[in-house]
């Protein structure tokens, strides 16, 4: 087993896992699905015991396509980012969200700053970190605020490492 010196070029100053926030799981999204199937299955039976039974079809279609929806919806929860700054590195992997698909950004800290748009009514729009020859954005799927607190902390740590 070996330590690592708290002082040490590489230890990490701040570490983050960026995800998407989603207000249902994976149970919740099967009952809703459920229970619309079943919602829309009644109405469709009334509509076939008038006689209007081509009504079914697009019944199924809606369902078919919420289910479809709502599992992009899921699909899209699975991705996420993560953000290491150290005094020597800058560190971004990015994570599809099928999990095969990787992207990894490295960075200098001395060289690299963390630039904020923001909206009077909407808050903070993006987040971007500019280094010499390129741009990357970074944390798109984050809600103004979260992306206000994250700021926060990520601008602490970068100015930290640069010190």
């Amino acid at each position: 087993m070996t330590s690592v010196a708290i002082d040490a070029p590489d230890a990490p100053i701040f570490e983050a896992c960026l995800v998407p926030h989603r207000s249902m799981s994976n149970r919740g999204a099967l009952c809703l699905v459920a229970f619309i199937s079943i919602l829309w299955g009644v109405m469709s039976l009334s509509f076939v015991s008038m006689g209007a039974w081509p009504v079914l079809a697009f019944f199924g279609l809606d369902i078919v396509l919420l289910a479809w929806l709502v599992w992009l919806n899921l699909r899209d929860a699975r991705r996420r980012e993560e953000v290491s700054v150290s005094r020597t590195a800058l560190e971004i992997r990015r994570f599809a969200p099928n999990g095969f698909k990787r992207e990894q950004h490295r960075f200098n800290p001395l060289g690299t700053r963390l630039h904020v748009e923001r909206h009077e009514e909407f808050g903070v729009t993006k987040l971007t970190l500019h280094n010499r020859d390129r741009v990357i954005s970074i944390g798109d799927f984050l809600d103004p605020d979260s992306k206000e607190s994250f700021a926060k902390a990520f601008g602490a740590a970068l100015a930290r490492a640069k010190r």
